[in-house]
């Protein structure tokens, strides 16, 4: 499936003592990631609270592989691993600036009811626009 491409800069608050990205960061870095991808497919998670859909990460996972340093320009890769139904799951990737893999990881998020607090199926509108650049 497509993939979509998110740049930042490491902020000095992002690193510890040696300049290097404390290691929850990237957790942020991934949201940054899919809430990025979303947005490139007209929808954010705005939109979503909006209809009544909360989408909460149920599982995350990092594996890391370099530094990343402070003032680094790191490009985010986010890619869907799969057509959603009830949870819709991201790779990801975020590389530097000399193009080394800095990281790489999963998130599962679930689509739940709102008011019910319930799982429920992705949206159609969200899936057409998925389908639509695939």
């Amino acid at each position: 499936m497509s993939k979509h491409y998110s740049t930042i800069r490491v902020r000095y608050a992002e690193t510890d003592q040696m300049g290097v990205v404390y290691h929850g960061n990237y957790a942020q870095y991934f949201e940054i990631g899919r809430t990025e991808w979303l947005r490139s497919l007209g929808v954010t998670y705005k939109d979503m609270e909006n209809s009544g859909i909360m989408l909460p990460v149920i599982s995350l996972n990092t594996n890391f592989k370099k530094s990343a340093l402070y003032d680094d320009e790191l490009t985010i890769i986010t890619s869907l691993k799969k057509t959603p139904l009830v949870k819709i799951e991201f790779d990801y990737e975020i590389i530097n600036q000399h193009k080394e893999l800095v990281c790489d990881g999963k998130a599962t998020l679930a689509f739940i009811n709102m008011q019910t607090k319930k799982p429920i199926k992705c949206p159609d509108y969200l899936l057409q626009k998925i389908k639509d650049v695939s």
